[in-house]
């Protein structure tokens, strides 16, 4: 039989009848080789495109969100500087106009006048038990005295957290702990930093006069008068929010002191020193060579702060 022979045995008849199905088998052997070779890398490609898609769309997606995210923040910022320098400077208003409130009552017994704090975000303290005042005088010789030696309190606004402040900048006044100016510049206003956050804070420094009045014998009188303002009667006071207060004077007193002297002094010297720092003023008193007779007077004006109950 045919199948029993090779290929090239075959005779005519199988020749005509197998050879054509042996072509065709190999033919369909290798089509079906060229797609199973094909098919896999085309599904690759497909799916590489496919993928590419919802990746570019993931990449354009975060980095919208980064960039929305990073504005956002930026903006909020932006926006929490500006509202914290709009309490600062609330804060900074409403103590100027409170120390132009307690200027208005001083060395007037018995009178008082409101005031309220707006609400910008920090603590009020008042502080009648802090800030000493002590004033010396000498002249270098024979007169060495402490004149005056108290606490005198003080008032401090703490202020909300803000990324910078004027530290050590005087709203009002300087840095001097004595003055001979008006009675404006008795005011000490400035900003400092404080135990958690910036703080304004609001004294006032004592205040010389110096004139001469006539003789007393061969002598001359030089009158010396300090103007001294005490808060230390005020109510101890620590409270946010809007804070309704009232300032009076209570009383207005004069402390006197009289030296007299047998010899001609040298320029008295002043010393006064207000929470731990010290400032001088010198004044040259009048005399003669049998002396001088100097009076020396504190006028000492009684303020109190309290909150006013509505």
């Amino acid at each position: 039989m045919c199948f029993e022979v090779t290929h090239k045995q075959l005779n005519p008849f199988c020749n005509d009848f197998f050879l054509p199905l042996w072509n065709q088998r190999r033919k369909d052997n290798r089509e079906l080789m060229i797609t199973l070779i094909k098919y896999p890398f085309a599904e690759l490609r497909h799916s590489r495109k496919a993928l590419a898609i919802p990746a570019t769309f993931l990449i354009l997606l975060v980095t919208m969100l980064g960039l929305v995210s990073v504005t956002y923040y930026f903006s909020v910022e932006q926006v929490n500087a500006q509202s914290q320098t709009l309490k600062v400077s609330t804060a900074k208003q409403d103590m100027t106009s409170f120390d132009q409130t307690v200027l208005s009552v001083l060395w007037t017994p018995e009178s008082a006048r409101k005031f309220e704090f707006s609400d910008a975000g920090g603590i009020l303290h008042v502080q009648p038990s802090t800030n000493s005042l002590i004033i010396n005088v000498t002249d270098n010789r024979d007169l060495s005295d402490t004149i005056f030696n108290e606490t005198v309190g003080q008032v401090a606004y703490e202020l909300p957290y803000a990324r910078s402040l004027d530290t050590g900048f005087f709203l009002k006044g300087d840095s001097r702990t004595i003055t001979n100016q008006s009675s404006s510049g008795i005011t000490q206003l400035y900003i400092r930093n404080g135990a958690n956050h910036g703080e304004i804070v609001l004294r006032y420094r004592p205040i010389i006069s110096y004139t001469t009045t006539g003789m007393d014998g061969n002598k001359p009188v030089n009158n010396l008068r300090f103007y001294v303002v005490n808060m230390n009667s005020s109510e101890p006071i620590e409270l946010m929010g809007k804070t309704p207060l009232r300032i009076s004077c209570l009383t207005t007193q004069i402390i006197s002191t009289s030296y007299d002297l047998s010899y001609a002094p040298e320029p008295l010297l002043i010393t006064s020193t207000i929470d731990g720092r010290s400032g001088q003023a010198t004044i040259p008193l009048a005399s003669t060579d049998e002396g001088a007779i100097l009076q020396v007077e504190v006028v000492l004006c009684q303020v109190k702060i309290e909150r006013l109950v509505m």
